[in-house]
């Protein structure tokens, strides 16, 4: 059984390696252009495929089915409701992020505001990237593949902490020369094979999890055993008790999912890359309507191994791993490991070439050596892109024993995603708000969140409201001091975003139907299992 699985593992992962090498291998690697932005040549299926891959790593995976397995459908959330944040992202964000031409969210700070600004938000993003987004999807993927591939059995090592370290620094290794040597094409490229895989393998976990939950009776029979003897866990509006009250959907879930699909680097360096405005737009909404299935194969099997498992002592960030590793057969165990070790490298991929990213055209050039040619700067974010891959690799490993991997990784997110948010959002809807006024936002913001979090008294606010709401307050507070700034201390001269003719800025003329169209649907979406 082992070897059927690890063949098939291994087949799938050199299946993916060897067909990105040969559609990349005559990419532009030496030149920050087409390492960090893909030459601009991105179409929509590439940024559909990359942007959905690298939301979709084993934090996710793992994660929130972890959660669904502990709270049921209600954490659909999670989901459903980044389809409204990829709706605004198409219509409002992605036209003026083109128009500037710009390869990172910190260099808009720059041209909206000033040179410090853009440094500070530069530090935000490197050092969040480091110690949070980096070592989690490592220790994620680490754990979701123990579960998947029984890799104690499979490998004779029984201490789980050794097991650990080997695992998270092997995917790492691996993670840092695919976004390190390959550029931002090569990680779209593989991200969006995996892509396919991982759909066609989610699909099948949730087939043969019902099949089980049937005992064998049929996928029909399994839903009906899961909506009769588990009708609460069906319901799309969440308690109060739960991870995600429903009250939250329109607060700090709102805010969180704002700012990962519009603000983040990791996620939105693709859309910069892409070919023109229309393609950026079609990709980014065919990622929404890609998104409204993420329920199916990223919460039900949450829900199908708290039917099978709940009794037998397994924890919630276990159950996935769990789930595919009792419910498929041997050789397609392997497939969906390796489809899995696909979704970890994507997202390990994608957060270390933005990092790279961040560093070189923000620090290395802006900075220390502002007279580099394209060689010096390439060969500048390779050195810190593995010093930022082995810091995570040691970090990883550390994390062990969180009570929620998925809450832990939204309430550490949320330190530097509202401040950044804040700024950007002030920032292009304002013209005399001063640069004065986004430092403070900046550095307040994050020290007021971790306050709340981590420091007493600071950290009873969240106590006395749910912490979704809380971070929503500080936005709203943020805001408005910047609001305020602007109106006691304005610009000289009110600020005119200029064309940078980077690409072609006309947009595609089914935008605006489709978004409206996947609004729509994530209104039935809640109101089908309300």
């Amino acid at each position: 059984m082992h070897a059927l699985t690890l063949a098939s593992f291994l087949f799938f992962t050199g299946l993916v390696a060897f067909l990105t090498w040969r559609i990349t291998r005559r990419d532009d690697h030496r030149s920050p252009r087409g390492l960090f932005l893909a030459g601009r040549s991105l179409t929509f299926p590439l940024i559909a495929g990359s942007l959905l891959m690298t939301n979709l790593s084993t934090e996710q995976m793992v994660g929130l089915n972890g959660a669904a397995f502990a709270d049921g459908l209600s954490v659909m959330a999670w989901e459903v409701i980044a389809v409204i944040a990829l709706v605004l992202l198409a219509l409002f964000f992605l036209p003026r992020f083109l128009k500037s031409g710009i390869a990172t969210v910190p260099e808009l700070l720059e041209l909206r505001f000033d040179k410090a600004t853009q440094r500070i938000a530069n530090v935000i993003f490197l050092l969040a990237y480091a110690v949070i987004l980096l070592p989690i999807i490592l220790y994620s993927g680490a754990m979701g593949l123990q579960g998947m591939l029984d890799l104690p059995g499979l490998t004779g090592i029984q201490s789980p902490t050794l097991l650990l370290w080997l695992t998270v620094w092997l995917v790492g290794l691996i993670g840092a020369v695919y976004a390190l040597f390959g550029g931002l094409r090569t990680v779209a490229v593989s991200d969006t094979l995996n892509g396919i895989g991982l759909l066609a393998g989610g699909l099948v976990i949730v087939w043969f999890g019902l099949q089980a939950v049937s005992d064998g009776d049929g996928v029909l029979a399994g839903w009906e055993i899961l909506k009769q003897q588990h009708p609460a866990r069906l319901d799309s509006i969440g308690g109060a008790e739960q991870q995600v009250p429903f009250s939250t959907v329109f607060t700090g879930v709102l805010l969180l999912h704002l700012f990962y699909w519009t603000t983040n680097q990791q996620i939105i360096q693709r859309t910069f890359a892409a070919r023109n405005l229309a393609e950026g737009q079609k990709g980014v909404l065919l990622t929404g309507l890609l998104k409204l299935l993420g329920p199916l194969y990223l919460v039900l099997p949450g829900i199908i191994a708290y039917h099978l498992y709940a009794d037998q002592g397994v924890e919630a960030d276990e159950a996935y791993g769990h789930l595919v590793f009792n419910v498929l057969p041997p050789y397609l165990t392997g497939f969906f490991a390796a489809v899995m070790v696909g979704a970890i490298l994507s997202s390990f991929n994608s957060a270390l070439n933005s990092t790279t990213t961040l560093f070189s055209l923000g620090f290395y050039k802006g900075v220390l050596n502002k007279d580099a040619s394209e060689a010096q700067v390439v060969r500048a974010s390779k050195t810190f892109g593995w010093l930022m891959a082995l810091t995570a690799m040691t970090i990883a490993p550390l994390l062990a024993g969180q009570e929620s991997l998925f809450g832990y990784l939204q309430k550490m997110n949320a330190i530097y995603f509202i401040p950044i948010l804040a700024v950007v959002v002030v920032g292009l809807l304002t013209r005399r708000v001063p640069a004065m006024a986004a430092k403070i936002a900046l550095v307040g913001g994050c020290l007021l969140i971790f306050a709340g979090y981590f420091i007493p008294p600071f950290d009873r606010l969240p106590s006395l409201m749910h912490e979704f709401h809380f971070i929503a307050g500080v936005f709203v507070l943020l805001v408005a001091l910047m609001l305020l700034i602007g109106r006691l201390r304005p610009r000289a001269e009110a600020w005119v975003q200029a064309d940078s003719g980077a690409v072609d800025l006309t947009p595609w003329r089914g935008a605006l139907p489709a978004g409206i169209a996947l609004v729509l649907l994530v209104i039935a979406s809640y109101a089908a299992f309300a």
